[in-house]
């Protein structure tokens, strides 16, 4: 074991223990307020109210409900048995745990399994779990308690699967969870992995059917009532929703809804990241689906900055991946680490005196589009590399190695 790797080692210990002390001593509302809110409103699932339910102890300014489909409730259910503490300290280091899952995953992508049994990737795997514990959004989603770490996670292990079967029970069950990594069935569409895609929708099925058979009002409610009802989930204006709608509503001054403004920004970022998957290498697996999650994230019309995980294995891919070398790589790859050092966004939203105001100085309001702009320009940057490279568009990962994986 080399002094890199005991380093490495050292700092992700230091930064799990500061992540629970701080979780379990400072004194704020907000720390593991959502997991609060899954823990507390998944107990009422067999009660009749799972979606009346709200907390306003922690957030004066919007009463939590619980969004999250029922299937969601059914897997959250068992740990409001337990004492909070416990399920507090277990659940964030089951996200440091993913979190670790999934830079390993975008690094075996990147340079191979076999690469991956050398020293120096296993110490940069865990250098960045250290690293990426302190990185907006993982630090928003561990203040939280939030899920998408694990999400996240389930996208890169569909993505890993050479097994179809599995790759699409991983979409699938995370579609039943949360809604939003159902977008991962485009990387299916992509890769034309249609049998992926069939079980996917397969296992999303099964999770509707079984929450149906065992709380049926639940369920009904949720799927014919509230899914399609973006205000539930919180103000659509603020400055931590870095969808395109959030973004332009900021603009505009005023919520754009989903009217014909908001179609043709979701059908002009389609038409961008279409021309940027179809810019990548054809084996460049990792690069696909992040165009995937990207994009969802902003046809979504919401998604809190802490939903933006996919930003870690967006920076070890401009880091490390087949691109690297290309012209203005450096300059994106220091684009997106100063987001998720300073977390644009959380910062505005700390200086945000109310979560509701829409309508702001035109500087901050184009300081708050950090996200979408962000991508927009990462996808026209991806079609100008395969554009203008004097060479044709190769993979230049550090290992050009088949990737079969279980």
């Amino acid at each position: 074991m080399n002094r890199r790797f005991q380093l490495a080692a050292a700092a992700l210990g230091i930064s799990v223990l500061a992540r629970v002390a701080w979780a379990l001593f400072w004194p704020s509302n907000l720390i593991l307020v959502d997991l609060h809110v899954y823990v507390e409103g998944a107990a009422n699932l067999f009660h009749g109210n799972l979606y009346e339910w709200t907390d306003s102890s922690r957030s004066p300014q919007f009463p939590l409900p619980f969004t999250y489909p029922p299937f969601a409730a059914l897997l959250l259910y068992p740990l409001h048995f337990l004492p909070f503490g416990v399920v507090a300290v277990g659940w964030l280091l089951a996200t440091v745990a993913a979190l670790f899952g999934i830079v390993w995953i975008a690094l075996e992508m990147i340079v191979g399994p076999t690469a991956m049994q050398e020293q120096r990737w296993r110490t940069a795997a865990v250098a960045w779990t250290a690293g990426g514990m302190w990185l907006e959004p993982v630090r928003s989603t561990l203040d939280y308690g939030q899920v998408n770490v694990f999400l996240v996670f389930m996208a890169m292990a569909a993505a890993r699967s050479s097994r179809w079967w599995l790759a699409g029970a991983w979409v699938g069950l995370g579609a039943g969870i949360k809604l939003t990594p159902a977008v991962t069935g485009l990387y299916f569409v992509a890769r034309r992995q249609w049998l992926a895609i069939a079980a996917s929708v397969g296992a999303f099925l099964a999770t509707i059917g079984l929450t149906y058979l065992l709380a049926p009002n639940e369920t009904k409610k949720y799927f014919g009532e509230l899914i399609g009802d973006p205000k539930r989930i919180g103000p659509v204006g603020s400055v931590i929703n870095q969808s395109l709608r959030g973004a332009l509503s900021r603009l505009a001054g005023h919520d754009i809804g989903g009217g014909l403004l908001w179609k043709s920004a979701v059908l002009v970022t389609a038409v961008f990241a279409f021309f940027a998957w179809r810019a990548l290498a054809s084996d460049d697996r990792l690069g696909t689906l992040l165009i995937v999650q990207l994009f969802g994230l902003l046809a979504a019309p919401i998604s809190w900055s802490h939903h933006w995980i996919c930003l870690v294995p967006l920076v070890l891919w401009l880091r490390y991946g087949p691109l690297r070398e290309a012209a203005g790589a450096r300059l994106m790859y220091a684009y997106w680490m100063f987001n998720t050092i300073v977390g644009i966004a959380w910062f505005l939203g700390t200086v945000q005196t109310n979560m509701w105001e829409i309508s702001r100085p035109g500087y901050l309001a184009w300081a708050g589009a950090a996200n979408a702009l962000g991508v927009l320009a990462l996808f026209a940057w991806i079609i100008a590399v395969k554009r203008f490279s004097p060479v044709p568009l190769v993979d230049r990962s550090p290992v050009r190695e088949p990737y079969p994986v279980a």
